[in-house]
């Protein structure tokens, strides 16, 4: 008996996945699972592009609006959701549609993630006030002191991943990256990737055009309204970061809005990086449909 089948849509922020997310689900008569970070927030809804209520009726999502800020979803809670998710709706279909950017949620859901030890909220709840009053130099620092392992082979640019390292390594006093032990993810289903690529030009292009409509959506007034939780780690995301800033004085609305632009290019360079990374991954034009579902169909027959 053949296993069900996965189909992850996979790639960089504005580069169509949402869209054709909807259309091969509705082609394939089956539902939809975000891997998202952030789409999750019922509490965020312009700046992380979540999809729109026509498109959410369109097809049902999971993991959209699904979770609090006040109760953050790390990796390893996605992953141990969405496998029962996915399990729950293989009774009922026998393919389901995966979609998303955030590289990490994927390889805890498909690969398995290091056992990490759990740290006390005092250790990271010091690490973020830290982060906040001395800033990424003084992460990068401390990181370069304590854990040279993460220091020199970690994401150094990357703060929620820095401040991460920082809290593990002062509740065991070992690098986050001495913790090998994977959880064996037991295979129940077949994958066929689809990634999602533009031309870097065009990608450019989508990102800024869908930042300034997100300012005409209403995305300072979203902002706003969540500056009392602006120390959450829902809320250290692009898009949230700088208007934050913005609200607290440190920069104009414009240099603001810049900012947005220039740090979701640097978000989907990063996206990219990872998701070559998969080899398995083919890669297609959002509008090459036709040899898109040939993909599918070969791997579903």
């Amino acid at each position: 008996m053949s296993l069900p089948v996965i189909i992850q849509i996979a790639g960089p922020t504005a580069a169509g996945k949402t869209a054709l997310a909807i259309e091969l689900a509705k082609w394939l008569d089956t539902e939809i699972l975000s891997f998202d970070s952030r789409q999750c927030y019922q509490e965020l809804s312009i700046g992380v592009a979540r999809p729109s209520e026509v498109e959410l009726t369109t097809i049902k999502h999971h993991f959209i609006a699904s979770h609090s800020i006040h109760q953050p979803l790390d990796a390893h809670a996605y992953a141990q959701e969405a496998h029962v998710v996915v399990k729950n709706l293989f009774q009922r279909f026998p393919v389901v549609v995966m979609v998303g950017g955030t590289g990490l949620y994927w390889k805890a859901f498909h690969e398995g993630l290091d056992k990490i030890p759990a740290v006390d909220s005092q250790i990271r709840n010091q690490v973020i006030e830290q982060y906040e009053q001395l800033g990424l130099s003084w992460l990068q620092s401390e990181l370069g002191r304590l854990d040279p392992l993460f220091a020199a082979a970690g994401e150094m640019k990357n703060p929620q991943r820095m401040m991460r390292a920082l809290e593990v390594f002062r509740a065991t006093g070992s690098s986050i990256l001495s913790f090998r032990k994977k959880e064996a993810v037991q295979p129940y289903y077949s994958l066929c990737s689809i990634g999602v690529m533009r031309s870097r030009d065009r990608l450019v292009e989508l990102i800024d055009q869908r930042v300034e409509n997100m300012f005409r959506q209403g995305l300072l007034e979203e902002v706003r309204s969540l500056g009392q939780y602006a120390s959450l780690t829902p809320l250290q995301t692009v898009g949230y970061t700088e208007l934050i800033n913005y609200l607290q004085g440190t920069c104009t609305l414009e240099q603001a809005m810049e900012q947005i632009k220039i740090n979701t290019r640097q978000y989907a360079k990063r996206q990219l990086t990872w998701f070559k990374k998969q080899d398995m991954i083919e890669w297609f034009e959002p509008d090459q449909l036709a040899a898109i579902r040939a993909c599918i169909k070969k791997a579903i027959a």
